[in-house]
């Protein structure tokens, strides 16, 4: 319009618009407001005085017995985040007695169609409908007088660092509850119950995220890539998505094929002729590449049928009955290679019944969701056709139709921890749950079109896998060579008490296969040693005089550089660790092992000569004994003798070229010690009178000067 079409004229139109900033962008246009009839709707909030309110439902339930009492009358509306709290909200409302006489209804996207329309018919009774955002906008509810607003809702948002939906519950925006209130004044003046704060309320964000902001951009970027914009990053938005949701759509286009990066440096990337061709199907480029890929293995009928189940509402009915679940097992297969496959042969029942509402309610299927698929799919087969890819309809082995799906979900890869879980490891190290609904608990690997996080009622937060595919480990080295990495593991066995090592093969960072192998010997030496080091495993080698060599090699390196003696850092320890340890896999391999000998070789003969010198393991002192040094990492070494074996000693020995003095734990007879120092004449002058006579007493066989 700004460029190439000037005639264009362009409306855009909202009733929750943020209105300056669209201005803006479009500037200059023209504003026009109309403003519909709509009645007085008086608001009001909940005094919540606790730090731990009541839940959402009770404090739904008591505004509307208070709204009763005071003869409140016509219809209600109340609003709550999801199906779980519809259920307690029509609980609790079941359980007063103010509400009887009145119809109960839920609303949400989840029940039968015909379900849905009850909530919206009208009953020569008054009606409460419990519902989801869904009656914010998209159906009117004609009498509602009261709106009761949790001021909650579902918020679906695509994480792109790890590639998944996410479905929590988030306070709504002031629009939003605005719109919500205004559902009370259609046919007349009403009132809206807000179970929040007035305080609170200023709190809220203006408007609710742009779904630029939030949701997957593959199809955008595709879009503009197609359009000659070869930065995404600098094209002029109205609302700039996040950074890493661009570069995860990128990410994502360039491993489909569908893009290239022309200058890493500079973000710049360019359309292939595969991203072109994905580009006529109306489709999430992923299931583009699925209907591509389906040409090469004669299965485009099947994957259109694929592509089209899934742009529209869930063609099964959840939260079924025990007879629909035993009627689907029976005609639609308990277990299959794909949930696809399911809803498959669903759709194709529906339609041989011709959607009729009697045998769509006996299999649990949403009448109006079966409808879709069938222009949908046909609309997706003349694309195909015109694209000149294969549609002439032919058996073709299930494993080709599994394959094209996992061509278009490399990144949904999931491996089942063991059969005894529903857990899965996905690629990238990510963590999941196989829904409990999927018919592929059988298929130890398996692509999920659907990752998303689901809020449970707790806070928890689960990563739910469905509409899963079986794949078998060996289609991966077919399709994605480029990606395969076989990767050599050793780790420590503590129950063998020994280093094991396998051969794993890896796709994305998830291990698809292993198998077992030799550890090599720097690998065993390594971990032994970490072992030892970790003071997991002993080496009974290495006592306390191995451990007084490393400390006296470490005094004379701090007080005596000049002697030229190397250094024995924990790196070093860690080195020798696993000298002593080389040639072993295994504890009993190495728990006898040299290791003075290992010591002393570190040093060369001259070098220990000048240890043993100037940091000795015993001392002469002027009375003739020859104590052990004991020598400490965080003091100065020392010495430790009774009194009666000190006597005649005047001066204490200094080693270390006479830089370090020793100090003297001079013991009682019970070989506890009464006094520490270094200097010695002090104590034979001034401690040890008074020392003699408290010791003498109890102690007088000894020998007492």
């Amino acid at each position: 319009q700004e460029q190439v079409r000037p005639d264009l004229v362009l409306i855009v139109m909202s009733a929750t618009l943020e209105e300056k900033s669209l201005e803006n962008y479009l500037a200059p246009c023209a504003v026009l407001r109309s403003e519909g009839r709509v009645y007085p709707v008086e608001v009001e909030y909940v005094n919540i005085r606790s730090q731990h309110p009541p839940p959402v439902w009770e404090m739904a339930s008591q505004a509307f017995a208070e709204y009763a009492r005071s003869g409140g009358e016509g219809d209600v509306l109340v609003f709550m985040p999801g199906a779980y709290e519809i259920q307690q909200t029509i609980e609790a409302l079941r359980g007063l007695p103010e509400a009887r006489g009145h119809v109960l209804l839920p609303l949400h996207g989840e029940l039968p169609p015909a379900d849905q329309d009850a909530a919206v018919a009208r009953y020569d009774r008054p009606k409460v409908v419990v519902a989801t955002n869904v009656a914010e906008t998209s159906i009117t509810i004609d009498g509602v007088r009261l709106v009761i607003d949790s001021g909650l809702a579902r918020v679906l948002r695509h994480d792109p660092r790890r590639g998944i939906n996410t479905l929590l519950i988030e306070k709504i925006s002031r629009a939003s509850a605005d719109q919500r209130a205004g559902r009370a004044g259609r046919t007349s003046p009403g009132r809206c119950i807000r179970l929040w704060t007035a305080a609170s309320h200023g709190e809220r964000p203006a408007h609710d995220t742009p779904e630029i902001k939030r949701l997957d951009l593959a199809e955008v970027v595709l879009t503009l890539a197609a359009a000659g914009v070869r930065n995404p990053r600098r094209f002029r938005w109205l609302d700039p998505p996040p950074e890493q949701a661009l570069l995860h759509a990128v990410e994502l286009l360039t491993d489909l094929g569908a893009i290239r990066t022309v200058d890493p440096a500079m973000g710049t990337i360019e359309i292939t002729p595969l991203g072109l061709r994905m580009l006529v199907f109306p489709v999430h480029p992923r299931y583009a590449r699925m209907l591509l890929a389906a040409h090469d293995r004669r299965c485009v009928p099947q994957a259109c049928l694929i592509a089209a189940l899934t742009q529209g509402r869930d063609l099964l009915v959840r939260r079924t009955g025990r007879e629909v679940n035993e009627f689907r097992d029976e005609y639609f297969g308990e277990r299959a290679e794909s949930d696809f496959f399911i809803l498959m042969r669903a759709w194709s029942y529906a339609a041989g019944n011709g959607f009729s509402a009697g045998a769509c309610r006996r299999a649990g299927i949403d009448p109006v969701a079966a409808r879709q698929v069938g222009p949908l799919r046909d609309q997706f087969m003349r694309i195909a056709h015109e694209e000149g890819l294969d549609t002439e309809a032919s058996r073709v082995d299930d494993k080709e139709i599994q394959k094209c799906i996992l061509t278009a979900f490399p990144d949904r890869l999931a491996r089942r921890v063991d059969q005894g879980t529903l857990r899965c490891e996905l690629v990238h190290g990510r963590r999941g749950v196989l829904a409990r609904e999927s018919v592929v608990h059988h298929s130890r690997f398996f692509v999920a079109a659907e990752v998303r996080e689901i809020q449970s009622s707790d806070g928890s937060v689960q990563t739910i896998l469905s509409l899963a595919t079986a794949v078998e480990p060996d289609w991966l080295t077919e399709l994605f060579p480029d990606e395969i990495e076989r990767v050599h593991r050793a780790s420590y066995d503590p129950v063998s008490k020994r280093v094991v090592a396998e051969e794993a093969v890896c796709f994305c960072g998830l291990t698809v296969e292993t198998r077992k192998c030799d550890p090599t010997a720097d690998e065993s030496a390594r971990l032994l040693a970490a072992e030892i080091a970790a003071g997991r495993l002993s080496l009974p080698g290495w006592d306390h005089g191995a451990e007084q060599w490393v400390l006296r090699l470490r005094l004379l390196n701090t007080h005596c550089p000049e002697l030229g003696l190397p250094e024995f850092t924990e790196a070093d320890r860690q080195t020798l660790l696993e000298h002593i340890c080389h040639g072993a896999a295994s504890y009993k391999e190495i728990k006898n092992r040299d290791v003075k000998g290992e010591l002393k070789s570190w040093l060369s003969p001259a070098q220990q000569a000048l240890m043993d010198k100037h940091a000795p393991e015993r001392v002469q002192l002027s009375n003739g004994r020859t104590p052990k040094v004991v020598y400490v990492a965080d003091g100065p070494p020392y010495i430790a003798l009774r009194i009666q074996e000190i006597y005649d000693v005047t001066a204490v020995p200094r080693i270390a070229l006479g830089r370090v003095p020793i100090v003297i734990h001079v013991l009682a007879p019970n070989m506890r010690p009464v006094q520490i120092t270094q200097d010695i004449q002090s104590f034979w002058n001034e401690h040890y009178p008074k020392i003699k006579s408290e010791l003498q007493r109890k102690y007088p066989k000894h020998l007492w000067r």
